[in-house]
This record gives structure tokens, sequence and C-alpha cells, in this order.
């Protein structure tokens, strides 16, 4: 990791993802970044203050019936990058996992930040036990690689959602907490750091008021200006 994008890192993860995304939302990024369907499962479901933040490393599976999509060379989860968050695309339909424990095994040692499974994942228990972070839409209980395969790494993928169109790319960065997870682009990632000090003050001088018994109107009216 160069030493601009430690900086990022570094200043990012001062904040929350709901702070990250308010600046989007400010800056008019639509849905402020969120993706849906993503929940931290690792090291427990949707609690304590784990957090991950880093640049973004894709992987896009394809499914093992497509003989004209690529293939990895070697296994995918040997080329990640120290601090790297990995984002995996499953394809759809697929009922099962396509990640499992040796994955986060390799991954933890590589120094790798956390994995996101636009999917699903298996071997739950494992990935507590080595306390690495891993977000996904649910668990399943078999390996993926009998109905598909990593097919391209470092590529722009979209998530997969019938609700939200959303694209994570290479550049991107991703920070998730028990909130959820959220993408900043690349181009905007300077900007939203300008942004969230004055919504987060703003936001704390609200809370101070209203502990003292001023009203939400009131306090919003003063502090936020609406």
């Amino acid at each position: 990791m160069d030493s601009a994008t430690q900086s990022i890192v570094e200043r990012l993860q001062k904040w929350s993802s709901c702070d990250v995304s308010d600046g989007l939302s400010r800056l008019g990024h639509v849905h402020g970044g969120f993706l849906e369907g993503l929940v931290m499962y690792s090291p427990s479901f949707r609690a304590e203050t784990t957090k991950i933040v880093g640049p973004v490393f894709t992987v896009k599976f394809a499914p093992k019936a497509d003989k004209q999509a690529p293939k990895v060379e070697g296994n995918y989860i040997d080329q990640i990058p120290k601090g790297a968050v990995v984002f995996i695309s499953q394809p759809t339909p697929h009922i099962n996992a396509c990640y499992g424990g040796l994955m986060s095994l390799r991954a933890k040692y590589l120094g790798a930040a956390g994995v996101i499974i636009d999917g699903f994942l298996r071997d739950l228990q494992e990935h507590r036990d080595l306390e690495f972070p891993v977000f996904s839409k649910g668990t399943g209980t078999t390996a993926g690689n009998s109905v598909c395969f990593a097919s391209e790494i470092n590529v722009p993928i979209k998530l997969q959602s019938t609700i939200q169109e959303a694209t994570i790319n290479p550049s991107d960065y991703i920070i998730a907490d028990l909130n959820g997870v959220v993408c900043v682009p690349a181009d905007l990632v300077e900007k939203v750091l300008e942004v969230i000090p004055d919504i987060v003050g703003a936001d704390e001088k609200c809370a101070n008021a209203i502990r003292n018994g001023v009203t939400v109107k009131e306090a919003f009216k003063t502090y936020r200006g609406k």
C-alpha cells in the first residue's frame, strides 16, 4: 500500500460507516455509498466494534458451466495485497457458499483488512476463531468449487441486487462495521473526508442539546440548519 492510500485509510478509520455514508449523501452520491444486503458475520454477528477499512481488491466468480469466462491463474487468495478489503462477487443463481475457513486463514496471514462476499460463506466458526472480519449475505455448507470458480480479479463488479444499482471498482475504498458496508468511489474520497467533520460536529452539538432538554426540532434547526 503506497503512502497516499495509507493516509486515506488512516483518516477513514476515524469514522463509522454511517458518518462516511452521510458525507457521500451530502455530496449527492446515490444511497450514500451503502451496499444493501451485506452483513457482518465474523468475528461476531453485527456486534462489538469491529470495523474494516481499506482499498478494494475485487474477485469475480463465474459459474462452472461458463466455458467462455477467463480463469484466475493460481488461487486468488494468494494474490491479496496487504491491507486490502477483498470483495467477492458470487454468481447467481447459487444458493450455497463460495468462501470458507481456509481462505480466511490465508487472507489473515497476508494481512488483508477483511472480506466481503456478495454471496454466501461457510465454516463460520473457523472465521470467528480467527477473529477475522467477514461480511456476507448469508451462510451455506458446501464449497463453491463444484459450481463456480474465480474468473477475474481487480475488475469492476456490480452488486447483485434486485433493488439497487451499484458498481464496486478496484480503486474504491470500503468501510464496513456493524451498521453495514459503504463503498467510497476513489474520486470522491478526499471530498468526503473534507465534509465529514462538519456533519459529525453538528450531530454532536445536537446530541448535547437534546441531553439538556432541547427538542429535536430545535436542535436540528440550530445545528443542522433544518
